[in-house]
């Protein structure tokens, strides 16, 4: 099993003058709620409006010169590859990032503000995801994954960092997942430094792989349906680190439906005015579907991002 907690500390050192640190904001509304004490982590606040930045500038800031020669090729379904375009164009490193046909219009205009190429090829995730693989290989350039990558899991790892400076004690963290890498770095970080810290992992019904491969006891090939959750909806790439660390470190699983990350998003609206995407509503969804355990409890809610279609939006809202 890696060393996550340096990884964590190295990766601190590495990217904090590129990174925000995002503030843990303390919900009044939602708390009396759900007689929980919830604590909102801002990542929907980070550069290009997710906590991706962290972990991709990690993993650019640890190539050598001559790997940034090379270039660099990403998939995404959105957030990761605007992160990649963000570290990419700061560094003055060129690359290519592959988006899947369902992606969201918003997500392709954050990645087209950064000096990169786009390209969209795949109608499901796993055929984005290996057809950049497979490009990288053949133009001799590095690929980064979204999350099957120690250097960008460490990187997502610096906001479990953060949180230990922000907030004691943490009795229960609530973690949106898709690939894992988010939930990988701050699992790894805080199991490390605070044993007690409940991690649990929440998913859509409609993409649960990582619960239910975690329940398989391997990776899993399953068809997912769509979801509001764009940022952890598809498959998980075979042979994942993520899997061996979430089968260590992640306490719990739970699946919220479409009407339930709809509900949260709006909740959050009406009650903070701040603006989420639907993996941070499947976050808070969690939360609101299952206050009775967490009541009396410091319960910090991931808000992993804010990049939310204006269509998407206005059909929440009906």
């Amino acid at each position: 099993m890696f060393d996550i907690k340096n990884e964590v500390l190295e990766a601190e050192k590495r990217i904090r003058s590129h990174v925000r640190e995002t503030p843990l904001d303390y919900s009044v509304a939602l708390s009396r709620a759900t007689k929980t004490n919830v604590f909102l982590k801002c990542e929907n606040l980070q550069y290009t409006g997710a906590f991706k930045v962290r972990g991709a500038i990690n993993k650019l800031l640890s190539l050598s010169p001559s790997q940034r020669e090379q270039g660099v090729v990403t998939a995404s379904s959105g957030n990761h590859g605007a992160a990649v375009a963000f570290g990419l164009t700061t560094l003055k490193i060129s690359g290519i990032v592959f988006v899947p046909e369902y992606v969201s219009p918003t997500k392709v205009d954050n990645i087209q503000n950064y000096n990169v190429s786009l390209e969209i090829y795949g109608a499901d995730w796993i055929q984005t995801e290996n057809h950049a693989i497979e490009y990288a290989k053949q133009h001799n350039m590095i690929y980064v994954s979204p999350y099957n990558d120690l250097q960008v899991i460490s990187g997502q790892g610096t906001i479990g960092l953060e949180l230990t400076n922000q907030l004691e004690p943490i009795d229960v963290i609530l973690v949106p997942i898709g690939g894992g890498g988010l939930i990988s770095g701050i699992a790894g970080y805080l199991k490390s430094v605070s044993s007690k810290t409940k991690i649990i992992g929440c998913l859509p019904e409609n993409s649960p792989v990582m619960a239910e491969s975690i329940k398989s006891g391997r990776i899993i090939d399953m068809e997912t349906l769509p979801t509001l959750s764009d940022a952890t909806a598809g498959g998980i790439e075979p042979g994942s680190i993520t899997f061996e660390i979430c089968q260590k470190f992640v306490d719990h699983y739970i699946l919220v439906s479409e009407e339930e990350i709809k509900n949260a998003i709006i909740s959050l609206i009406k009650t903070q005015h701040l603006l989420i995407e639907g993996a941070s509503g499947v976050a808070l969804a969690a939360l609101m579907k299952n206050a009775q355990q967490f009541q009396g409890k410091n319960v910090v809610v991931i808000l992993s991002g804010a990049n939310i279609s204006l269509e998407t939006l206005k059909m929440i809202l009906g």
